[in-house]
Protein backbone atom coordinates (compact mmCIF):
# COMPACT_ATOMS: atom_id res chain seq x y z
CA UNK A 1 0.00 0.00 0.00
CA UNK A 2 1.41 3.36 -1.03
CA UNK A 3 1.88 5.67 1.91
CA UNK A 4 3.11 9.17 2.53
CA UNK A 5 4.20 10.69 5.80
CA UNK A 6 7.17 12.20 7.59
CA UNK A 7 10.38 10.37 8.39
CA UNK A 8 13.81 10.85 9.93
CA UNK A 9 16.30 9.66 7.31
CA UNK A 10 19.20 9.40 9.77
CA UNK A 11 19.85 9.67 13.50
CA UNK A 12 19.10 13.14 14.84
CA UNK A 13 18.01 14.52 11.48
CA UNK A 14 14.99 16.72 10.95
CA UNK A 15 11.88 14.93 9.76
CA UNK A 16 11.01 15.35 6.09
CA UNK A 17 8.19 14.37 3.77
CA UNK A 18 8.59 10.72 2.81
CA UNK A 19 6.81 8.23 0.54
CA UNK A 20 7.00 4.51 1.25
CA UNK A 21 5.20 1.18 0.89
CA UNK A 22 3.35 -0.62 3.65
CA UNK A 23 2.88 -4.38 3.71
CA UNK A 24 -0.01 -5.96 1.87
CA UNK A 25 -3.32 -6.43 3.65
CA UNK A 26 -3.43 -9.92 5.18
CA UNK A 27 -6.49 -12.00 6.00
CA UNK A 28 -6.62 -10.73 9.58
CA UNK A 29 -5.50 -7.16 8.86
CA UNK A 30 -7.38 -3.90 8.63
CA UNK A 31 -6.30 -0.82 6.70
CA UNK A 32 -7.14 2.61 8.04
CA UNK A 33 -6.87 6.18 6.93
CA UNK A 34 -5.05 7.94 9.75
CA UNK A 35 -6.94 10.98 11.00
CA UNK A 36 -4.58 12.13 13.75
CA UNK A 37 -1.22 11.00 15.08
CA UNK A 38 0.10 12.15 18.44
CA UNK A 39 3.67 13.20 19.14
CA UNK A 40 5.17 11.31 22.10
CA UNK A 41 8.46 12.31 23.72
CA UNK A 42 9.65 8.76 23.02
CA UNK A 43 9.41 9.58 19.29
CA UNK A 44 12.00 12.29 19.86
CA UNK A 45 14.29 9.95 21.81
CA UNK A 46 14.19 7.32 19.08
CA UNK A 47 14.74 9.75 16.21
CA UNK A 48 17.82 10.99 18.10
CA UNK A 49 18.91 7.34 18.61
CA UNK A 50 19.15 7.96 22.35
CA UNK A 51 17.73 4.52 23.23
CA UNK A 52 20.20 2.44 21.24
CA UNK A 53 20.68 1.60 17.55
CA UNK A 54 17.67 2.50 15.42
CA UNK A 55 16.37 1.73 11.94
CA UNK A 56 16.28 4.51 9.33
CA UNK A 57 14.40 5.83 7.48
CA UNK A 58 12.18 5.97 10.58
CA UNK A 59 8.51 6.92 10.43
CA UNK A 60 7.65 7.57 14.10
CA UNK A 61 4.24 7.64 15.74
CA UNK A 62 2.37 5.29 18.06
CA UNK A 63 -0.67 7.35 19.02
CA UNK A 64 -2.87 6.68 16.00
CA UNK A 65 -6.58 7.35 15.50
CA UNK A 66 -8.32 6.78 12.19
CA UNK A 67 -11.09 5.22 10.11
CA UNK A 68 -11.13 1.68 8.70
CA UNK A 69 -11.06 1.67 4.89
CA UNK A 70 -10.50 -2.03 4.08
CA UNK A 71 -10.61 -5.32 5.96
CA UNK A 72 -9.00 -8.69 5.32
CA UNK A 73 -11.07 -11.72 4.35
CA UNK A 74 -11.05 -13.20 7.88
CA UNK A 75 -11.55 -10.02 9.92
CA UNK A 76 -14.45 -10.15 12.42
CA UNK A 77 -13.61 -7.40 14.91
CA UNK A 78 -14.00 -4.34 12.65
CA UNK A 79 -16.00 -3.09 9.69
CA UNK A 80 -15.26 -0.44 7.07
CA UNK A 81 -16.06 2.97 8.54
CA UNK A 82 -15.22 2.07 12.16
CA UNK A 83 -13.18 4.50 14.25
CA UNK A 84 -10.16 2.63 15.57
CA UNK A 85 -6.96 3.28 17.46
CA UNK A 86 -3.43 1.85 17.39
CA UNK A 87 -0.94 2.25 20.22
CA UNK A 88 2.64 1.44 21.12
CA UNK A 89 2.74 -2.14 19.80
CA UNK A 90 1.32 -3.96 16.79
CA UNK A 91 1.96 -7.60 17.69
CA UNK A 92 3.40 -9.97 20.28
CA UNK A 93 4.16 -13.69 20.58
CA UNK A 94 0.53 -14.41 21.62
CA UNK A 95 1.48 -17.60 23.52
CA UNK A 96 3.53 -16.59 26.59
CA UNK A 97 1.97 -16.20 30.03
CA UNK A 98 1.78 -12.41 29.66
CA UNK A 99 0.10 -12.49 26.25
CA UNK A 100 -2.39 -15.14 27.37
CA UNK A 101 -3.37 -12.83 30.25
CA UNK A 102 -3.89 -9.93 27.84
CA UNK A 103 -0.74 -8.20 29.02
CA UNK A 104 0.92 -8.05 25.62
CA UNK A 105 3.04 -5.08 26.68
CA UNK A 106 4.99 -7.49 28.90
CA UNK A 107 5.36 -10.22 26.25
CA UNK A 108 8.17 -12.54 27.34
CA UNK A 109 9.65 -12.53 23.83
CA UNK A 110 9.13 -8.78 23.56
CA UNK A 111 6.23 -6.88 22.04
CA UNK A 112 6.51 -5.70 18.42
CA UNK A 113 6.77 -1.92 18.50
CA UNK A 114 4.66 0.19 16.17
CA UNK A 115 7.84 1.55 14.61
CA UNK A 116 11.66 1.33 14.80
CA UNK A 117 11.78 -2.46 14.75
CA UNK A 118 10.95 -5.53 12.71
CA UNK A 119 7.56 -7.17 12.60
CA UNK A 120 7.20 -10.81 13.70
CA UNK A 121 8.37 -12.10 10.32
CA UNK A 122 11.81 -10.70 11.15
CA UNK A 123 12.00 -8.90 7.79
CA UNK A 124 9.30 -6.23 7.52
CA UNK A 125 10.32 -2.88 9.04
CA UNK A 126 7.57 -1.47 11.23
CA UNK A 127 6.74 2.10 10.17
CA UNK A 128 4.68 4.30 12.44
CA UNK A 129 1.71 6.61 12.40
CA UNK A 130 3.16 9.85 11.06
CA UNK A 131 1.47 8.95 7.79
CA UNK A 132 -1.79 9.06 5.88
CA UNK A 133 -2.58 5.35 6.29
CA UNK A 134 -1.75 2.27 8.34
CA UNK A 135 -2.14 -1.54 8.32
CA UNK A 136 -2.67 -3.48 11.56
CA UNK A 137 -3.68 -6.98 12.62
CA UNK A 138 -7.23 -6.72 13.98
CA UNK A 139 -6.20 -8.21 17.35
CA UNK A 140 -3.93 -5.25 18.07
CA UNK A 141 -6.31 -2.37 17.35
CA UNK A 142 -9.14 -1.00 19.50
CA UNK A 143 -12.55 0.56 18.91
CA UNK A 144 -12.98 4.29 19.58
CA UNK A 145 -16.33 5.44 21.01
CA UNK A 146 -18.30 7.56 18.56
CA UNK A 147 -18.75 10.46 20.99
CA UNK A 148 -15.03 11.18 21.34
CA UNK A 149 -13.16 13.55 18.98
CA UNK A 150 -10.36 11.69 17.24
CA UNK A 151 -7.78 14.42 17.79
CA UNK A 152 -8.26 14.14 21.55
CA UNK A 153 -8.27 10.35 21.43
CA UNK A 154 -4.93 9.85 19.64
CA UNK A 155 -2.76 10.54 22.74
CA UNK A 156 -4.89 8.16 24.79
CA UNK A 157 -3.27 5.28 22.87
CA UNK A 158 0.02 5.94 24.68
CA UNK A 159 -0.14 8.76 27.23
CA UNK A 160 -3.64 7.78 28.29
CA UNK A 161 -3.12 4.04 28.76
CA UNK A 162 0.25 4.67 30.42
CA UNK A 163 -1.62 6.34 33.30
CA UNK A 164 -4.86 4.37 33.19
CA UNK A 165 -3.06 1.05 33.67
CA UNK A 166 -1.34 1.81 37.00
CA UNK A 167 -4.40 3.68 38.27
CA UNK A 168 -6.47 0.55 37.70
CA UNK A 169 -3.77 -1.86 38.91
CA UNK A 170 -3.43 -0.04 42.24
CA UNK A 171 -7.22 0.15 42.61
CA UNK A 172 -7.56 3.92 42.77
CA UNK A 173 -10.98 4.91 44.04
CA UNK A 174 -12.92 6.97 46.57
CA UNK A 175 -11.09 7.59 49.82
CA UNK A 176 -7.63 7.31 48.28
CA UNK A 177 -5.15 10.15 48.20
CA UNK A 178 -3.17 10.24 44.96
CA UNK A 179 -0.32 12.53 43.95
CA UNK A 180 0.66 13.09 40.32
CA UNK A 181 4.25 14.22 39.78
CA UNK A 182 4.41 16.45 36.72
CA UNK A 183 1.62 17.96 34.65
CA UNK A 184 2.64 17.19 31.09
CA UNK A 185 1.34 14.89 28.37
CA UNK A 186 1.36 11.96 30.81
CA UNK A 187 0.57 13.73 34.05
CA UNK A 188 -2.52 15.56 32.89
CA UNK A 189 -4.09 12.22 31.93
CA UNK A 190 -3.25 10.86 35.39
CA UNK A 191 -5.12 13.76 36.94
CA UNK A 192 -8.18 13.25 34.78
CA UNK A 193 -8.35 9.50 35.37
CA UNK A 194 -7.68 9.58 39.12
CA UNK A 195 -10.29 12.30 39.62
CA UNK A 196 -12.80 10.34 37.54
CA UNK A 197 -12.12 7.28 39.74
CA UNK A 198 -13.09 9.32 42.81
CA UNK A 199 -9.68 9.87 44.41
CA UNK A 200 -8.47 13.05 46.09
CA UNK A 201 -5.74 14.25 43.74
CA UNK A 202 -2.75 16.51 44.35
CA UNK A 203 -0.48 17.70 41.54
CA UNK A 204 3.22 18.13 42.36
CA UNK A 205 4.79 20.35 39.70
CA UNK A 206 7.87 22.50 39.28
CA UNK A 207 5.80 24.86 37.10
CA UNK A 208 3.64 27.13 39.31
CA UNK A 209 2.00 28.51 36.15
CA UNK A 210 0.20 25.19 35.68
CA UNK A 211 -1.86 25.49 38.86
CA UNK A 212 -4.95 26.86 37.13
CA UNK A 213 -4.85 24.08 34.53
CA UNK A 214 -4.45 21.39 37.18
CA UNK A 215 -7.44 22.65 39.15
CA UNK A 216 -9.51 22.99 35.97
CA UNK A 217 -8.79 19.31 35.23
CA UNK A 218 -10.24 18.40 38.59
CA UNK A 219 -7.19 18.26 40.86
CA UNK A 220 -8.04 19.11 44.45
CA UNK A 221 -4.64 20.50 45.38
CA UNK A 222 -1.56 21.88 43.63
CA UNK A 223 1.90 22.08 45.18
CA UNK A 224 4.82 23.85 43.52
CA UNK A 225 7.99 21.81 43.96
CA UNK A 226 10.39 24.61 43.00
CA UNK A 227 11.41 24.71 46.65
CA UNK A 228 12.15 21.31 48.21
CA UNK A 229 10.75 22.57 51.51
CA UNK A 230 7.27 22.57 49.94
CA UNK A 231 7.21 18.77 50.25
CA UNK A 232 7.90 18.67 53.99
CA UNK A 233 4.29 19.29 55.12
CA UNK A 234 3.13 16.47 52.83
CA UNK A 235 5.05 13.71 54.63
CA UNK A 236 3.06 10.46 54.95
CA UNK A 237 0.12 11.91 52.99
CA UNK A 238 -0.46 9.70 49.94
CA UNK A 239 -1.55 6.16 49.19
CA UNK A 240 -0.21 6.31 45.64
CA UNK A 241 2.21 8.59 43.81
CA UNK A 242 2.35 8.54 40.00
CA UNK A 243 5.77 9.75 38.88
CA UNK A 244 5.50 10.95 35.28
CA UNK A 245 8.67 13.06 35.45
CA UNK A 246 11.60 12.21 33.19
CA UNK A 247 13.98 14.70 34.81
CA UNK A 248 16.49 13.58 37.41
CA UNK A 249 15.34 14.20 40.98
CA UNK A 250 15.84 13.04 44.56
CA UNK A 251 13.32 10.21 44.67
CA UNK A 252 13.63 9.84 48.43
CA UNK A 253 11.96 13.22 48.94
CA UNK A 254 8.87 11.80 47.23
CA UNK A 255 8.98 8.35 48.83
CA UNK A 256 8.72 10.13 52.18
CA UNK A 257 5.29 11.41 51.11
CA UNK A 258 3.84 7.88 51.12
CA UNK A 259 1.61 6.56 53.86
CA UNK A 260 1.99 3.09 55.36
CA UNK A 261 2.00 0.53 52.51
CA UNK A 262 1.98 3.31 49.93
CA UNK A 263 3.47 2.90 46.45
CA UNK A 264 5.34 5.26 44.17
CA UNK A 265 4.94 4.16 40.54
CA UNK A 266 7.71 5.16 38.12
CA UNK A 267 6.23 6.02 34.71
CA UNK A 268 8.61 8.63 33.32
CA UNK A 269 12.08 7.61 32.09
CA UNK A 270 14.89 9.62 33.72
CA UNK A 271 18.32 9.71 32.16
CA UNK A 272 20.08 8.22 35.19
CA UNK A 273 19.11 5.55 37.75
CA UNK A 274 17.49 6.69 40.97
CA UNK A 275 19.39 6.38 44.24
CA UNK A 276 17.08 4.86 46.83
CA UNK A 277 17.98 4.65 50.51
CA UNK A 278 16.67 1.43 52.02
CA UNK A 279 15.59 3.22 55.18
CA UNK A 280 13.11 5.30 53.21
CA UNK A 281 11.39 2.11 52.07
CA UNK A 282 11.57 0.39 55.44
CA UNK A 283 9.98 3.34 57.22
CA UNK A 284 6.39 2.60 56.29
CA UNK A 285 6.64 -0.61 54.27
CA UNK A 286 6.76 1.55 51.17
CA UNK A 287 7.08 0.29 47.62
CA UNK A 288 8.62 1.69 44.48
CA UNK A 289 7.20 0.10 41.34
CA UNK A 290 7.05 0.60 37.58
CA UNK A 291 4.32 0.39 34.96
CA UNK A 292 4.41 0.39 31.16
CA UNK A 293 1.43 1.19 28.90
CA UNK A 294 -1.32 -1.49 28.92
CA UNK A 295 -2.58 -4.54 27.07
CA UNK A 296 -5.20 -4.55 24.33
CA UNK A 297 -8.12 -5.44 26.64
CA UNK A 298 -7.14 -2.68 29.06
CA UNK A 299 -6.78 -0.18 26.20
CA UNK A 300 -10.32 -0.98 25.11
CA UNK A 301 -11.53 -0.69 28.71
CA UNK A 302 -9.85 2.71 28.98
CA UNK A 303 -11.47 4.00 25.77
CA UNK A 304 -14.89 2.77 26.89
CA UNK A 305 -14.35 4.55 30.23
CA UNK A 306 -13.30 7.72 28.38
CA UNK A 307 -16.47 7.48 26.28
CA UNK A 308 -18.62 7.22 29.41
CA UNK A 309 -16.84 10.08 31.18
CA UNK A 310 -16.09 12.22 28.07
CA UNK A 311 -12.36 12.18 28.82
CA UNK A 312 -9.82 13.10 26.14
CA UNK A 313 -6.34 14.54 26.07
CA UNK A 314 -5.77 18.30 25.89
CA UNK A 315 -4.14 18.77 22.50
CA UNK A 316 -2.66 21.29 20.10
CA UNK A 317 -3.39 20.16 16.55
CA UNK A 318 -0.62 20.93 14.06
CA UNK A 319 0.13 20.46 10.37
CA UNK A 320 2.82 17.98 9.36
CA UNK A 321 5.17 20.76 8.30
CA UNK A 322 5.31 21.92 11.95
CA UNK A 323 6.61 18.58 13.32
CA UNK A 324 10.23 19.68 13.77
CA UNK A 325 9.18 22.82 15.63
CA UNK A 326 6.80 20.72 17.72
CA UNK A 327 9.72 18.47 18.69
CA UNK A 328 11.67 21.50 19.95
CA UNK A 329 8.67 22.74 21.93
CA UNK A 330 8.02 19.29 23.40
CA UNK A 331 11.60 19.10 24.69
CA UNK A 332 11.10 22.58 26.19
CA UNK A 333 7.80 21.48 27.83
CA UNK A 334 6.06 24.16 25.77
CA UNK A 335 2.82 22.36 24.91
CA UNK A 336 -0.55 22.00 26.60
CA UNK A 337 -0.51 19.08 26.71
CA UNK A 338 0.11 16.98 23.60
CA UNK A 339 0.87 17.82 19.98
CA UNK A 340 -1.32 15.95 17.50
CA UNK A 341 -0.64 15.93 13.76
CA UNK A 342 -3.55 16.36 11.35
CA UNK A 343 -2.87 13.47 8.99
CA UNK A 344 -4.70 15.24 6.17
CA UNK A 345 -1.62 17.49 5.94
CA UNK A 346 0.75 14.62 5.03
Amino acid sequence: MKSRGYAALSAGSSLVSHEFDRRDLGAHDVALDVSYSGICHSDIHQVAEEWGPAIFPMVPGHEIAGIVTRIGASVTKFSVGDKIGVGVFVDSCRTCSSCVQGLQQYCVEGMTGTYNGLERDGKTVALGGYSNNFVINEDYAVNIPDNLPLEGVAPLLCAGITLYSPIKHWNVGPGMKVAVMGLGGLGHMGVKFAVAMGAQVTVLSHSPSKKADALAMGAHHFVSTKEASALVPLAKSFDLILNTVSAELEIGDYLNLLRLDGTLVVIGLPGKPYQVHAGTLLNGRRCIAGSMIGGIAEMQEMLDFCGEKSIVSDVEVIEASYINEAYKRTVASDVKYRFVIDAATF
